[in-house]
């Protein structure tokens, strides 16, 4: 028996370009990407070369880069360098993590609960705007010139970046997710821990390298107050003394290491948002 239904003509299957990719470097060119990382310092050193050598400016105001690196390794060799940026340290870290203990309940509340955060608003918008070193004297009057009369300096200029960042975090997740757990038979706290609290996670993060940074800003400072050791005593001993490759090594070594608490930073957020 024939087939008496016509034949459909044959469609071609017609599939969607791809999407333009994006320039970047083919993958495994390591050393390529390691040279353009490090071609910015390339050009600042030889830019500072060039104006210490030429003489624009006298070594009383900017040494060159081979006597502060000649300042460096001296004060590498004889230890005093890693005893400053060790006491450094303890500081930066004591304080940021007491701003973190207490920014984290507190921004937990606040971006849970919108009455309680129009009620607390005013309060934290009028002590934000307020430099940390402003509060040096009260520091010195209520704590003395212990260490703690430091760490609360760092406490201070860490605690609102990340209170905001938190606070932010948990009062945008997007309310179709909270309603797509709870259709799902999710239970309150399985809502906060599962859904709320990852969908946070990146303004956390942004709070985190935020208060870290500040934290950094606010050392030298802190250090003002009676410290005899840290690299803000030590940029500070430079400035009363005319060390000026003093200064600079102090500087360099705060920058050294923030640049790679960052990165750990950044990585440890590469790890958590794999999902992102």
């Amino acid at each position: 028996m024939e087939n008496t239904f016509p034949s459909l003509p044959h469609k071609e299957v017609l599939t969607s370009p791809s999407p333009k990719k994006r320039w970047q470097l083919p993958q495994g060119k390591t050393w390529t990407r390691l040279f353009i990382k490090l071609s910015g310092i390339a050009i600042l050193l030889l830019a500072w070369g060039l104006i210490t050598g030429l003489g624009y400016v006298v070594p009383a105001q900017l040494p060159s880069p081979l006597a502060t690196l000649q300042t460096m390794t001296h004060m590498l060799q004889d230890g005093s360098l890693i005893l400053h940026a060790i006491s450094s340290l303890k500081r930066v870290f004591s304080g940021f993590f007491v701003a973190f203990a207490l920014a984290l309940p507190l921004g937990l509340m606040l971006g849970s609960s919108r009455l309680l955060r129009d009620a607390i608003n005013p309060v934290l918008e009028l002590l934000r705007p307020i430099p940390p070193l402003a509060f040096i004297s009260l520091a010195i009057l209520w704590l003395g010139i212990d260490e703690w009369s430091k760490i609360s300096i760092i406490i201070y200029g860490a605690f609102f970046p990340l209170l905001l960042n938190i606070t932010g975090g948990i009062s945008q997740v997007d309310p179709v997710h909270i309603r797509a757990a709870q259709s799902l038979g999710a239970r309150r706290i399985h809502i906060f821990c599962h859904v709320t609290l990852r969908a946070a996670i990146p303004n956390m993060m942004i709070g985190i390298r935020s208060g870290m940074g500040m934290a950094f800003i606010c050392l030298v400072g802190s250090e003002l107050i009676a410290a005899n050791e840290g690299l803000g005593f030590l940029i500070q001993e430079g400035r009363y003394m005319f060390k000026t490759d003093q200064v600079l090594v102090g500087m360099i070594t705060i920058g050294i290491i923030g640049y790679f608490i960052n990165l750990v930073l950044t990585t440890l957020e590469k790890i958590l948002l794999r999902w992102k």
